[in-house]
C-alpha cells in the first residue's frame, strides 16, 4: 500500500475506509473485513453516530494479532459542537474511548462551523454560533495542546477553503498536515491542490464515488452520477475494472489520500485492489475535462434561515 509521509516521520496511507452512512451494525463487520483485507487507514468521526460500534472491531483485530495498534492509521474528527478550548480534550478523550484506543494518528476540525454545545445538529436559527464567536485559532491552540499531551500525533482540518485554510496556517504554531475536503472529477479543485502541495499540507478526499448513498435530503434533484458518466465508463472496460476502481485510482495518481466507503465484502476488497490499478496519461486527460465545480455536500443544509451560514461565505466562492 502506498503511504505519504508526514513531518515527525509519520507516515499515512493513501488509501482508507471511510465510516460515514455506515450503520453501527454494520461497520464492525466492514472494519474486521478491511483490516483482514489489507487496510491500514480507518478514517471515523463521533457524528457518524458508530466510533463505539468501530472500537469493537478495532479491539477485536488488536485481541487476534491481526494488527497492532502502530499498524493502524486512525483518523477523527471535532465536531461542531464542541469548538470552545475547553471541549476539544474532552470530545478527543470521547472518541479515544469509543474507538478503545490511546490516541489517534490525526485529529482533524469537521467543519469551519459552530453549533451550540448542547446541540447535535442544528436545525434552527438559533442553535449556530457566528464562527468569529469561538475563532478557529481558539479551538486550535486546543487542538495543539493535545498534540503535546500524546493524545493525537498529527492535527487538521477539512472542509476549509483557500482562504480559511491559510489564515490558519499564518497563525498556526502546529501547522495543518491534512485539509478532508469532497474531491472527485466533478469537483476537482485544481487551486485547492496547488496550494496544499506548495505548503506540504496533504488532501483526504472524501465521497471520491459521488456519495450516491448518502441520505435523501442531503441531494439535490437530478444529480450527476460519476458511477454512470460513460467518460468513467469507458476507461473502467478499457482497463477490465469498475468505474468505481477508476475513480479512486484517479484520486491515488493525484497523490492525495482517498476514503471510498463500503460495508460490503467483495467491494472493500474491490476498492483496496484500485491502488493497482496505473491510469495512463490519456485516461487522465480525460477525466480532466470532466471538471465541472461540482459539490454533492456542499453544506447547503447550514444555510436555513437564521443560520450565520451560507453556502457561497462556507466555501469563500
Amino acid at each position: 500500500m502506498q503511504q505519504y509521509p508526514l513531518p515527525g516521520e509519520g507516515l499515512i496511507p493513501a488509501l482508507g475506509l471511510g465510516t460515514w452512512k455506515s450503520a453501527s451494525a454494520e461497520v464492525t463487520k466492514a472494519v474486521e473485513e478491511a483490516i483482514t483485507a489489507g487496510y491500514r487507514h480507518i478514517d471515523c468521526a463521533p457524528i457518524y453516530g458508530n466510533e463505539p460500534a468501530v472500537g469493537t472491531a478495532l479491539s477485536r483485530a488488536f485481541a487476534a494479532g491481526t494488527v497492532s495498534r502502530q499498524d493502524l492509521w486512525l483518523t477523527s474528527k471535532l465536531w461542531n459542537n464542541a469548538h470552545g478550548p475547553d471541549m476539544v480534550q474532552p470530545a478527543l478523550e470521547k472518541t479515544l474511548l469509543d474507538l478503545q484506543v490511546d490516541y489517534l494518528d490525526l485529529f482533524l476540525i469537521h467543519w469551519p462551523v459552530l453549533f451550540r454545545s448542547d446541540i447535535i445538529f442544528a436545525r434552527n436559527g438559533d442553535e449556530y454560533l457566528p464562527l468569529d464567536s469561538i475563532p478557529i485559532i481558539d479551538t486550535w491552540r486546543a487542538l495543539e495542546a493535545c498534540v503535546a499531551k500524546g493524545l493525537t500525533r498529527y492535527i487538521g482540518v477539512c472542509n476549509f477553503s483557500i482562504k480559511k485554510l491559510d489564515n490558519l496556517c499564518q497563525q498556526a504554531t502546529i501547522q495543518p498536515v491534512n485539509n478532508q475536503i469532497e474531491m472527485h472529477p466533478y469537483l476537482q479543485q485544481p487551486e485547492m491542490v496547488k496550494y496544499c502541495q506548495a505548503n506540504n499540507i496533504l488532501l483526504t478526499a472524501y465521497s471520491p464515488l459521488g456519495s450516491g448513498d448518502r441520505p435523501k435530503g442531503m441531494k439535490k434533484k437530478d444529480e450527476p452520477s460519476l458511477l454512470d458518466n460513460p467518460v468513467i465508463q469507458r476507461i473502467a472496460t478499457r482497463h477490465k475494472v469498475s468505474p468505481g476502481q477508476v475513480l479512486i485510482s484517479w484520486g491515488l495518481a493525484r497523490k492525495t489520500v482517498v476514503i471510498p466507503k463500503s460495508v460490503h465484502p467483495q467491494r472493500i476488497r474491490e476498492n483496496l485492489a484500485a491502488a493497482g490499478l496505473i491510469l495512463d496519461a490519456g485516461d487522465l486527460e480525460e477525466i480532466a475535462t470532466l471538471d465541472r465545480g461540482y459539490r454533492f455536500v456542499d453544506g447547503s443544509f447550514f444555510q436555513i434561515p437564521g443560520s450565520p451560514y451560507t453556502v457561497k461565505e462556507l466555501w469563500d466562492e
